[in-house]
């Protein structure tokens, strides 16, 4: 392998097709299902599709076959062979559904308004996760313009991933035969510490949550003659959620949501920790004065990637300030986003969380959670000498230092799902959602320069993949093989 090669044509092919894709990408508010429910009607899903796999079609990779699957009433997924040498098999995973657009956004820049500033391409969707399939196979075709051989190849981008992935079993199910044997998954949906060097994700929180409305009037009364008599919804929201956190911590009181954090993790956590600095909680917008919730930084790396934290992430019932009148209201609701340690059940934690609120109501009032989601985590099997070699050195080789490895506060549940699947595989988890790339929040950028290195990283591993099937050091296990694992006895 020539690396200067490799970063050329793969920095070429960046500049000259890939942004401009992900210019018109980032115009398309293709919404996940859970935020548009009318997803199908609107066609903008329909519309990402259409523009991704008329550019992987375009490309000169030969006996590509690239089909877009549809079952009946599942989001489209686009599902891609490439022919390779030998039996063994790579499959690299994306999504090209987005987030909502949420506000904040800077006045010059929106959602759905790409806008290139310097390195940075600003507009949802373009680091999470649209940029996937392009980075995946401009490192294949890096690989073959040298004509340096590789593993068979299947590329997965989904449509369901910002609604917990839900539509995505079905079809791995459906296509299993076709999927074959991976002994490594590459997945481009993840995070990175920096961008100066290449960080591997070495586990994933899982996800739980849904709406909780309190109701304790048909409908609302002058709040001078009721206050007193009739308690008001929200002080019993407050009541009821107290029970799963500690509001002057933060801490999530059943000891049942947490799990045993592995002493490699917090070893990695403490490097991690070091690496990044103040970085670690600089890197958000804290208004002026705000202060994170620890000063020790390899605690706020655990806190952010094994230990359960709530999130409010929306509310109803409430009129805007300029609306508001002197009004005792009937109800009040918010959204919970409960995140959950890597090795959590999350379905079982789901049930937990619903029993916990819902059981013995406040006054007798009406406490009802609607569950929405809940998908597992996932911890990242130990990786193997080859591959750890070959990280080291794509690291060195495009960015300069060494990798790092940290685990990710957000979720992928079909990592977790890929993993029980594929139990025999290794697994390439790293991203370019860096520091103030703000991910699901307003002024979301791509950081270009990272997504060119990190493509040409994939070609290096890829390549090393190759060879090390050769040696006889991987080993895959058809989803058929495997025995799907639910996750621990007990509450989580």
């Amino acid at each position: 392998m020539d690396p200067r090669a490799i970063s050329s044509f793969v920095g070429d092919l960046w500049d000259s097709q890939i942004v401009p894709q992900l210019v018109e990408y980032i115009r398309i508010p293709n919404k996940s299902p859970m935020f548009d429910a009318k997803w199908a009607e609107h066609g903008y899903m329909d519309q990402a599709v259409d523009l991704m796999q008329r550019w992987a079609r375009a490309q000169p990779i030969p006996g590509m076959q690239l089909e877009v699957v549809r079952l009946e009433g599942r989001t489209p997924l686009i599902f891609i062979e490439i022919p390779g040498t030998g039996d063994d098999c790579v499959l690299l995973y994306g999504h090209l559904d987005k987030q909502p657009e949420m506000t904040g956004w800077a006045e010059h820049l929106g959602p759905w308004k790409p806008v290139i500033e310097g390195d940075k391409l600003f507009g949802r969707g373009g680091a999470d996760d649209g940029y996937a399939i392009f980075g995946s196979l401009a490192a294949i075709l890096a690989l073959q313009a040298q004509k340096i051989p590789h593993a068979r190849c299947v590329v997965i981008i989904e449509a369901c991933e910002e609604s917990g992935s839900y539509d995505l079993p079905y079809y791995v199910d459906h296509l299993a035969s076709r999927i074959g044997k991976p002994s490594l998954i590459v997945c481009l949906d993840s995070g990175c510490g920096n961008y100066e060097q290449m960080w591997l994700t070495t586990s994933l929180r899982g996800m739980t949550g849904g709406n909780l409305t309190v109701t304790v009037l048909d409908e609302g009364v002058h709040s001078g003659d009721a206050s007193g008599v009739v308690a008001s919804s929200f002080r019993i929201l407050r009541q009821v959620l107290s029970r799963l956190e500690d509001e002057n911590t933060g801490h999530i009181k059943p000891e049942s949501l947490h799990m045993e954090i592995p002493p490699q993790r917090r070893e990695q956590a403490k490097r991690s920790a070091d690496v990044l600095g103040d970085a670690i909680y600089s890197k958000f917008p804290l208004h002026q004065g705000m202060q994170p919730v620890s000063t020790d930084l390899s605690e706020l790396v655990l806190n952010r990637t094994w230990r359960p934290a709530l999130s409010i992430t929306g509310v109803g019932g409430l009129p805007s300030l300029d609306s508001a009148g002197n009004v005792l209201r009937p109800f009040s609701a918010v959204k919970l986003s409960l995140r959950l340690p890597p090795t959590a059940n999350a379905p079982k934690c789901g049930e937990f969380l619903k029993q916990l609120l819902e059981a013995d109501p406040p006054y007798g009032a009406s406490v009802q959670f609607a569950l929405e989601k809940a998908g597992s985590g996932w911890d990242a099997p130990a990786l193997a000498p080859w591959l750890e070699k070959s990280v080291d050195e794509a690291s060195r080789t495009f960015f300069g230092p060494p990798p790092a490895y940290m685990g990710e506060g957000g979720s992928i549940p079909f990592m977790g799902m890929l993993g029980e699947k594929f139990p025999g595989a290794q697994f390439l988890i790293t991203g370019v959602l860096g520091p103030h790339s703000n991910a699901h929040g307003p002024n979301e950028f791509l950081h270009i320069p990272t997504g060119k290195r990190v493509s040409a990283c994939v070609a290096k591993v890829v390549a090393d993949h190759y060879q090390a099937g050769l040696a006889g050091l991987t080993r895959g296990v058809a989803a058929t093989d495997a025995h799907t694992h639910k996750g621990e006895d007990g509450c989580c």
